[in-house]
């Protein structure tokens, strides 16, 4: 191969080596990336005796091996915490596990309310689209707008359906979107 072609696939191989690890240190791959790192490193071996006469791939590779050589401190620093038990992603995981022992009825708490509030974004959405559809102005629909009328309905459909169990839709009725409520499906 030219050395053109090398660094070019140098490149990508870095590329990919780097993000390999960055998904080993953040939990998605569960091995070090080693093989890759190999291949990556046998490139850079390659030409490290070799001279260059095209000052542009010199510079490049010359480059591309900084940045390598930076990188792989900066792993093995990380995989050293991570041997000792002191990397912070490590600590931030035990931590979360901790809490959540501690604490599983405020977390149902907050999950349900996190749940309410992706309701009432997804609401508002389908509000917007529905009056689209409608050919009606959708710049007055805000998300206090949609959560005061839910908020106006809750009463009455609680009373009415004698739970507080309650799903909302938006449907069109007459050429026009509405909220309409019904029982939750658990």
């Amino acid at each position: 191969m030219a050395i053109a072609e090398d660094v070019t696939l140098l490149d990508q191989k870095l590329n990919q080596l780097i993000t390999r690890y960055e998904q080993y240190f953040i939990g998605l791959e569960k091995r070090e990336p080693l093989q890759l790192l190999g291949e990556v490193e046998k490139m850079v071996r390659h030409y490290s005796g070799v001279p260059i006469n095209n000052t542009m791939y010199k510079h490049r590779l010359n480059m591309l091996v900084a940045r390598l050589n930076t990188y792989r401190e900066h792993w093995n620093r990380i995989l050293r915490l991570m041997e000792e038990g002191r990397y912070s992603r490590d600590r931030f995981i035990s931590d979360l596990h901790l809490r959540q022992k501690d604490k599983p009825e405020r977390e149902s708490h907050d999950s349900a309310h996190a749940s309410a509030e992706a309701d009432i974004d997804r609401l508002v959405h389908e509000f917007r689209e529905a009056r689209k559809a409608c050919n009606l102005p959708v710049e007055k629909i805000t998300r206090e707008l949609v959560a005061a009328s839910i908020e106006k309905q809750k009463p009455l459909l609680t009373a009415k359906l004698g739970t507080e169990n309650l799903a909302f839709r938006v449907v069109i009725e007459d050429g026009k979107p509405k909220l309409k409520a019904g029982l939750r499906k658990h």
